[in-house]
């Protein structure tokens, strides 16, 4: 059983404290999946059990929410952009709260608490007149919902609503009039204790879930940003703009845009626009170079294809690399290095942003996003070893149920609108792959020789996941994983029978310039700009 035995504070339209430092005010509206999902998982003894529920079919499109079952309290985000949108609890007995050092129930006994806990959620808040009368005060009159089946002894729920928080009441449908006097009805027998409170973005809760999961975020997605580092840490990144020819924006909430060139942008630029990198890993691994396209003597291969300029793309996050194969047995070409033998050659993963920076030596320019943007004349770049620079941009979408799961937080991006359209409508993180392949392919459509040439460039490439833990694997997932093989053998966690992963295999699409990872559900889990 995990019940806090110290209350936490609630503060209305921002959020509970229960992940809160006491001498900041941090608030967890608007805060990322990831920022609030690596934090309840650092403390296991509070949050024993985290079930994260979401659309296997749609992750991207409908909510997602982490339900907290041992503590009484669920976590609904939005899934485009997998922010923090509402705050329920649901069992005020599991966790104790305060509103302005007041406690809103009673604190219980631990035979009480566990009573509470192994059997049935009964109504265990706050009265009607303990939040009207003590806590909250006056407020207009609040909404009645009607039950859904009509007896003589149905219960509807009357909700009381202040700006940023509501409370649950449980009244019986009989003694329901909209002439009556709201507060001496509810003071009566006929309302129970509250059996939910919730937090929210808004005046009042009948106004907030109109848009609930679409209006502007007030808060940043990082807790830190919301604190006294707030100064001290970069700002984060909104959106991610790829122009082609190498060029990338990056939208920031507050500051100016940062513009990543690739194979110009060197590493003091990254520290400085984005902060230190959260880890560094250093690149050993070239499998998928065997694949390089290989051309005779002034040939100039196809610019559409998953084998151009495939090297070095294998690592889509910083786990890629999880057997003993040795990569240097597929390569002719050697890893750069320092003077001590040391592989100069890494990726600068930021997490907290959502995406991954592969740091190396100067190559060729990437095309732009479509034919006509392709300049012939371009040359190759300088290799010197002297010049680390960003080459690669490795975007992460955090897609509850793919294998790098809660590892990054989740990143959006779209393409440049002013080069390509599909059917007016932007190309952009939460597009299916179908859409995004059939407006690519069109926009390539003059460079292949033939159907044939189109259709061969444009098979995919299956990259195994399977392998290993996942990153979120210490999370129960409700939502069905991106499984290989019979369904049915697998259990609700992802597990097959004999313990191995039940993540399945994703493929990989090439474009000139651009790479995508795509599961199952046609989601894309990870993109890569070269």
């Amino acid at each position: 059983m995990a019940t806090f035995r110290t209350p936490l504070p609630v503060n209305p339209g921002k959020g509970l404290g229960f992940m809160s430092n006491p001498s900041i005010d941090i608030p967890l509206l608007g805060a990322s999946l990831h920022d609030i999902l690596t934090r309840l998982k650092a403390q296991p003894h509070l949050y024993p059990k985290i079930e994260v529920t979401y659309s296997s079919s749609q992750p991207l499109l409908t909510p997602v929410a982490l339900a907290l079952t041992q503590n009484g309290i669920r976590l609904r985000f939005d899934g485009p952009d997998q922010r923090l949108r509402l705050i329920e609890v649901l069992n005020f007995a599991k966790t104790p709260l305060t509103y302005k050092n007041v406690d809103l129930v009673k604190p219980q006994d631990e035979n009480e608490a566990t009573f509470v806990n192994a059997g049935p959620i009964k109504p265990n808040g706050p009265a009607f007149r303990q939040v009207y009368h003590k806590l909250f005060g006056p407020t207009f009159p609040g909404e009645y919902l009607q039950p859904k089946e009509q007896s003589a002894y149905a219960t509807g729920t009357y909700i009381l609503s202040y700006p940023g928080v509501a409370f649950s009441f449980p009244l019986r449908d009989s003694a329901w009039s909209e002439k009556a006097d709201f507060v001496e009805l509810m003071s009566t027998s006929a309302a129970s204790p509250a059996k939910c409170l919730t937090i929210f973005d808004g005046s009042s809760w009948k106004e907030a879930r109109e848009d609930l999961y679409s209006r502007p975020c007030s808060h940043p997605r990082s807790l830190a940003l919301g604190g006294r580092g707030r100064d001290s840490s970069p700002d984060e990144i909104e959106f991610v703009k790829i122009c082609g020819h190498g060029h990338i924006e990056m939208l920031r909430r507050s500051s100016p845009s940062f513009h990543l060139m690739l194979s110009e942008t060197t590493t003091q630029d990254l520290v400085a626009e984005l902060g230190p990198p959260d880890a560094i890993y250093r690149k050993n691994d070239r499998r998928l170079s065997i694949h390089k396209a290989r051309t005779r003597s002034g040939e100039q291969p196809p610019y559409a294809g998953l084998p151009v300029q495939l090297d070095g793309l294998s690592d889509t996050d910083r786990s890629s690399v999880n057997d003993n194969t040795d990569g240097s047995d597929f390569d002719d070409a050697p890893l750069a290095v320092n003077s001590n033998g040391i592989s100069t050659e890494c990726f600068y993963n930021y997490f907290h942003h959502g995406f991954d920076i592969f740091v190396s030596c100067p190559s060729s320019p990437s095309p732009g996003l479509v034919p006509s943007d392709v300049d012939e004349g371009q040359s190759l770049i300088s290799t010197s070893t002297d010049r680390l620079v960003a080459t690669k941009l490795l975007l992460h979408a955090n897609i509850p149920g793919s294998y790098p799961f809660n590892r990054y937080r989740r990143s959006r991006w779209f393409l440049d609108p002013e080069q390509i359209w599909a059917d007016e409508t932007t190309l952009n993180s939460e597009s299916r792959f179908a859409v995004i392949s059939a407006a690519l392919q069109d926009a390539w459509r003059d460079t292949y020789a033939n159907e044939e040439q189109a259709r061969s460039l444009q098979r995919a490439m299956v990259l195994n996941r399977g392998w290993g833990d996942s990153p979120g694997s210490s999370c129960e997932l409700l939502g069905g994983w991106e499984e290989s093989g019979d369904a049915s053998k697998r259990d609700r966690e992802g597990h097959a029978p004999d313990g191995t992963s039940a993540l399945g295999n994703t493929e990989l699409f090439g474009f000139p310039g651009l790479l995508f990872e795509v599961l199952k559900n046609d989601a894309v889990s990870c993109l890569t700009v070269y």
